[in-house]
């Protein structure tokens, strides 16, 4: 796995945070990673973007971005608005593909979730991931209407023929309530894909240096962690 794209069913439900424990957790088993933001919205030129943060948070880690507009709104919506070039798919992949010369693993991080639009033409990241032929890594908040979300998810990408590498809870709360109990065993049903980890709520705000340590074990060993997914499963089921 050179490329690993990876989307969400939604907005703020913990993909960046995703990110970075996936390139903290190859940088700790020696990799070299990239992490390329598709298009950053919502953030003035001086703020730092996701990708940054990903980089704040996991450490060496190459941050590119390949636009940025200032209006919370989708890439296609927002570059429109400020009258700035849209990013199109073609131009995703392209990057990504340079930075998969130079670096063991490349992260595309989208922008909501797989079918938001980046330009005029309906451009998406679905589109991008399958020009690049790359496995997609799918964010799924943890509680109440998660399993609508990402089975959608998980069905358009088996429609565009493209692999679901599994998903990850975004959240994981600290009380978690019978919904959330109960979509750790269902996730992997209505998805036809493995549960590949579960981030601690609140992980974004750990001091660098916790967060590094700590993000292997949020993970499986299918993203290089050490999280177990079945002691997790009985935990909730507890």
């Amino acid at each position: 796995m050179t490329v690993l794209v990876i989307t969400g069913t939604g907005t703020e439900i913990g993909k960046t945070i995703t990110t970075a424990a996936v390139a903290a957790t190859a940088l700790a088993a020696g990799r070299t990673v990239a992490v390329l933001k598709a298009a950053q919205t919502g953030v003035g030129p001086d703020e730092r973007g996701d990708a940054e943060e990903c980089a704040r948070l996991a450490g060496g880690v190459t941050a590119a971005e390949l636009a940025r507009y200032p209006e919370p709104l989708a890439p296609g919506t927002a570059a429109r608005r400020s009258g700035l070039p849209p990013v199109r798919p073609a131009a995703i992949a392209e990057a990504a593909a340079k930075l998969a010369t130079e670096h063991d693993l490349v992260l595309v991080e989208g922008a909501g979730g797989l079918l938001v639009r980046f330009d005029d033409d309906s451009g998406t990241l679905a589109d991008a991931a399958g020009l690049l032929a790359a496995p997609v890594l799918v964010v799924a908040p943890a509680g109440l209407g998660t399993l609508n979300s990402t089975e959608l998810t998980a069905r358009e990408l088996r429609a565009r023929r493209l692999e679901l590498r599994g998903v990850v809870i975004g959240s994981w709360p600290d009380m978690p309530d019978l919904a959330s109990r109960c979509n750790v065993t269902d996730l992997p049903e209505v998805t036809g894909a493995p549960l590949l980890g579960a981030l601690p709520a609140g992980a974004g705000a750990l001091a660098p240096a916790d967060f590094r340590s700590r993000a292997p074990g949020w993970l499986a060993e299918e993203l290089g962690g050490t999280w177990d997914g079945t002691a997790f499963r009985e935990r909730a089921a507890d």
